[in-house]
Parts: C-alpha cells; structure tokens; sequence
C-alpha cells in the first residue's frame, strides 16, 4: 500500500469549488500512467487510457471534502461561516480549524460554538441540540489583522492529520480521497485492457454530485463505475441490520443507496470477478446518502453503473477510519474489473 500517496491526498485541502490542491496531485500521479490528461471547465481532471475504442468505462471518484467557507468577519475579528456539505454540529465541537486565504496563507484557528460555558448552562439550554450557525473560529487576532488577511469566500477546512490505528487509517476526509487513491493504484497495477478508460477526479460531489454530472455528459460512457466511501455501523451502538459494511470485510459492492439502483448485471460481473480471484468484497444496501454514479447514471440516455465502496467508520467527521485490507481490495476488484469490463453485456 502506498501509505505517503494516501497521506498526501487526505491531508490536502480542498473544499468543494476549491479542488486545486488535489487536482495538482492528481496530475502528477496519472500524467505517467496515462495516454491523456486534461481538466475542463468545471475542474473535473479526465485521464484517458486509450484502449480499442470500442467502449467507453468511466471511474469517478470525487475530489472534495465537507467545510467551509468564510460568510462574515464581525467587528472583533470572529468570523462565521457558511457549510459545504452534510455536517453533523454533534461532532464539531472543540475542533481545530484552517482558513487559507486568498494569497494561499494557512491560518490555523480555534471552531468555537456561540454559547456560554458548560456550567453556566441551564438544563434546558443543555438539551438544545447544536446549530451550524452557531460556530465561528478565533484565529487569535485582533479584528484589524483578521480582517486584512481573511475575505469573504476564503476556505475554511478541518485540520487533522492522517494517523495509522492498528490495520486502520484515519483522517479528516477519508471521503473520498481514498476513493482518489484507489483510482489512482488501479490505474497504476493495470496491466491490459480493451475498454477505453476514462478516469475522472471529480469536482463539487458533496453539493449534488455536479463534477460528475458534467463530465459524464460529455464523455458519454457505456459504463460508469464510482469510487467512493460507505458507511461502516460496525461500532457499540447501531444495531446489527444496520451496520452497512463492516471494515476488514473487504471492498462493497454497491447494490444501492439513495442517488441509484447500480445495473443488476454489473452488480454481478463485479461480485463474479471478486468470487473468481478471491478478493475479499462485501455486498452494500445504502438507504440514504448518494454518489457519482448516481449522475452518470442519468446523464444523457442512461448509463450501466454502479459504486465500489470503501467502509468507513465515522462518516462525515474529522476521524473517518478505513481498514488497509479494504483498500488494497478496491484497487484490486477495479483492476481486476477493468480488464474484463469488456465482456460485459449490461441491457436490461
């Protein structure tokens, strides 16, 4: 496993609108690996991998992460914030926070919540659940400091560091720069294929899926093949049935979730390649929550796809883990599936 990649990619900075960061990364890793590299209007890096031109495959994996972005500064110098992205105000509190700039400047500040101590609390006020609206960050400057370096629109992301947990990797956006580095590797270990091969670093997801919408319009797949994260209940808690994934149970198949039902043939051309070179995989019934397949599946007349998901455990906050094993099994279920992609047969 390629551990520093993983590092790079989830330690970036990048919100949606924001990807700069990350599509430099992208560049960098594909440009050798790949017959054609182009970003296009909406920031979408599309890597093409030339094949008999007979069919058209296209992966997607997004490129940002949930935060911010600067709303207001107040006359103390406090600034206040407008999300990108499904946050849960539970899981903010006492955080750590980077504003960059518009000249590029990390400023590291404190995600605060409008609210008195807790022991100054009345029992009521105690039971109020936290809004969104209520946090701000202290940058620790005077008003006149913070107001000559930060504008409204600057970016505001969460600030953690990539950590190894026993067999685990946890990180502020797990979602979906793992899906990026598995794109990237299966890519990487590709040793033949006949399908052309579209590999798409996607822009804007966390808002609507917007990358992925455009670019599949434009390059008009036969198949579309997301990359992203699920859920993983596997911890004191969720009941049993509601688990999703489990983390060291392997790369899911995604049989659907709230943006769209995957292809039933491709479910199974996936599940049928993971059975035959024994990677280990787990099948995934999402209820709620969407990706990028969800758009290319709509794009222009439809398009055959489905999602390959990696389990992660704490979605959506500043600790989202995943397993080694789960990884290194998506590069090897999308390798393994680009190869024979095409002998699929996907009409309904």
């Amino acid at each position: 496993m390629n551990i520093e990649l993983l590092r790079t990619l989830v330690e970036a900075r990048g919100i949606p609108g924001r990807e700069e960061a990350i599509r430099d990364i992208v560049r960098k890793e594909m440009e050798p690996l790949v017959d054609e590299v182009t970003t296009d209007t909406m920031g979408n890096v599309v890597c093409l991998k030339k094949g008999d031109g007979k069919k058209r495959l296209m992966i997607a994996a997004h490129m940002d992460e949930i935060g911010f972005i600067v709303k207001f500064v107040d006359d103390k110098g406090f600034v206040r914030l407008q999300p990108l992205g499904g946050f849960d105000p539970r899981q903010l509190f006492a955080q750590r926070v980077v504003v960059t700039t518009s000249n590029g400047d990390a400023l590291p500040g404190v995600l605060a919540y409008g609210s008195k101590p807790v022991h100054m609390l009345t029992d009521a006020e105690k039971n109020q659940p936290p809004q969104l609206d209520t946090f701000f960050v202290d940058l620790g400057l005077c008003a006149d400091a913070v107001k000559e370096k930060v504008r409204v629109g600057d970016m505001v992301t969460m600030d953690r560091k990539m950590e190894q947990c026993g067999d685990c990797f946890t990180c502020k956006c797990m979602d979906d720069r793992v899906g990026v580095y598995v794109m990237i590797e299966a890519v990487r270990a590709l040793k033949k294929h006949k399908v052309d091969v579209y590999a798409v670093a996607t822009v804007q997801e966390e808002v609507g899926l917007r990358g992925a919408e455009t670019a599949a319009y434009h390059i008009q797949p036969d198949i579309g093949v997301a990359l992203d994260v699920t859920i993983a209940n596997d911890f004191p808690g969720p009941p049993e049935q509601d688990a999703v994934t489990k983390l060291g149970g392997g790369a899911a198949i995604k049989i659907m979730d709230g943006s769209l039902i995957c292809n039933p043939k491709l479910v199974e051309h996936f599940r049928r390649i993971a059975e035959k070179k024994s990677i280990p995989h787990q099948m995934e019934v999402l209820p709620r929550g969407g990706t990028d397949a969800g758009a290319i599946q709509r794009s222009r007349a439809g398009t055959a796809s489905i999602t390959l998901s990696v389990p992660t455990r704490y979605i959506h906050t500043v600790n989202e883990m995943v397993h080694a094993s789960d990884v290194q099994a998506a590069v090897d279920l999308l390798s393994a599936y680009i190869s024979d992609a095409h002998t699929g047969d996907y009409r309904l």
